[in-house]
C-alpha cells in the first residue's frame, strides 16, 4: 500500500491533538513534517504542545516553529474555548523531550517539500500563515504541490451553511488570499462540516471516554471543550474531518467551486461560485454513520496504549 505523503501545519488546539491522535497512528499516512503555527494559542505553546503529544505518544517525526503572528494583523487567540494551555481540560508539562528542528517552518516545508517527488500534500489546519509565507519566500516550490487541504472557511450563500466568519482564515485572512492566488488545488473543510455534521455528541464522547487510555486522554480534554451556542452538549470534530477527507474521501460528499476572499470589509470572510472546473473542492456533507463507526474502530486500534 503506498502511503499518503503529507505536512501538517497545526495549532495545538483541542481539535488539533485529537486529529494528529487518529493521523499519527494511520498506517495509510506518511507524515513527513509537522509545523506550528500561531492560532489557537500562540506559537510558543501550539509548539510545545505538539512536542508533548510526541512524548506522551513516543513518536518522533519532525517538528518546526513557525509564523508568531499572522502577516499583516494583530492574531486573535482561541483561548476562550481552547483553554489557557491550549488542550482543553488536560494541561500538558512546561517541559518537553522532543525539540523542534532548527530551520524554522517555512524553510522546513520548502526543504521536505524540494526533496520530494511532487506528491507531498500540505494539511493546514489553523491559520494559514506559514505556507503563505513558503508561497512569498519560495514562489518555485508552486509547482511540487499537487493540492493543499484546508480546515476553514464559513462559504456565504451555500444552503446549509451558517453565515459566520471562519477563526482560522479571518485569524490571516491575506495569508489565505496568496494561497488562493498561487493557483494550486485546493480541498475546503468548512467550519461547519465539524460544528453541525460531523460533532460527537455528549453520548458519544461517553463512549470514548470508556473506550482505552487514549480514549480517556481525548475525553479529558474535551471536558472543557463543549461548543458553545448550542442547546446540545457537543463536540467538534473540524481538523479531524480534515484528516478523514484526505485519506478517506469515500466519506465525504463533495463539490467544486471558485472561492475568494475579503480582506478588507469582513477580513476573512468566503465567497463562493459553483463551477465544474473550479480552484476548490469543497466537502458539503458527510455519511455520519459510516464517519462514526470508523472514529470507534480507529480509537479500539489503539488500545495497546498506555498513558500515565
Amino acid at each position: 500500500m503506498e502511503k499518503i505523503k503529507v505536512i501538517i501545519d497545526t495549532d495545538p488546539g483541542v481539535d488539533d491533538t485529537a486529529c494528529l491522535v487518529y493521523a499519527l497512528f494511520d498506517e495509510k499516512l506518511d507524515v513527513k513534517l509537522i509545523t506550528t503555527v500561531s492560532g489557537n494559542i500562540c506559537v510558543e505553546k501550539t509548539t510545545r504542545n505538539m512536542l508533548h503529544v510526541l512524548d506522551k505518544f513516543n513518536i518522533d517525526i519532525p517538528v518546526a516553529s513557525g509564523a508568531s503572528k499572522a502577516l499583516y494583523r494583530i492574531t486573535p487567540h482561541a483561548e476562550f474555548i481552547h483553554q489557557k494551555e491550549g488542550m482543553g481540560g488536560y494541561t500538558p508539562p512546561n517541559v518537553v523531550k522532543h525539540k523542534p528542528l532548527q530551520e524554522d517552518a517555512v524553510e522546513a516545508m520548502y526543504r521536505v517539500l524540494k526533496e520530494g517527488d511532487g506528491d507531498i500534500i500540505p494539511m493546514l489546519l489553523g491559520p494559514q500563515t506559514n505556507m503563505a509565507l513558503l508561497l512569498m519566500r519560495h514562489p518555485d516550490i508552486i509547482k511540487k504541490i499537487p493540492k493543499i487541504y484546508f480546515m476553514g472557511g464559513a462559504p456565504y450563500g451555500v444552503k446549509g451553511f451558517p453565515e459566520h466568519l471562519s477563526f482560522n482564515l479571518s485569524s490571516d485572512p491575506e495569508a489565505f488570499k496568496i494561497v488562493i492566488e498561487s493557483k494550486i488545488p485546493l480541498v475546503m473543510i468548512p467550519s461547519n462540516l465539524g460544528r453541525n455534521q460531523a460533532h460527537f455528541t455528549e453520548d458519544f464522547v461517553y463512549q470514548i471516554r470508556d473506550t482505552n487510555d487514549v480514549g480517556k486522554f481525548l475525553y479529558q480534554m474535551y471536558s472543557k471543550y463543549w461548543e458553545p451556542g448550542y442547546k446540545d452538549k457537543r463536540i467538534t470534530t473540524n481538523d479531524t474531518c480534515t484528516y478523514l477527507a484526505l485519506v478517506y474521501p469515500e466519506l465525504f460528499i463533495t463539490d467544486k467551486l471558485d472561492v475568494q476572499v475579503d480582506t478588507e470589509d469582513q477580513p476573512g470572510r468566503t465567497y463562493v461560485t459553483f463551477k465544474k472546473n473550479g480552484n476548490c473542492t469543497i466537502i458539503m456533507n458527510v455519511k455520519r454513520d459510516e464517519y462514526l463507526k470508523l472514529i470507534m474502530e480507529k480509537l479500539k486500534k489503539l488500545n495497546h496504549i498506555k498513558l500515565n
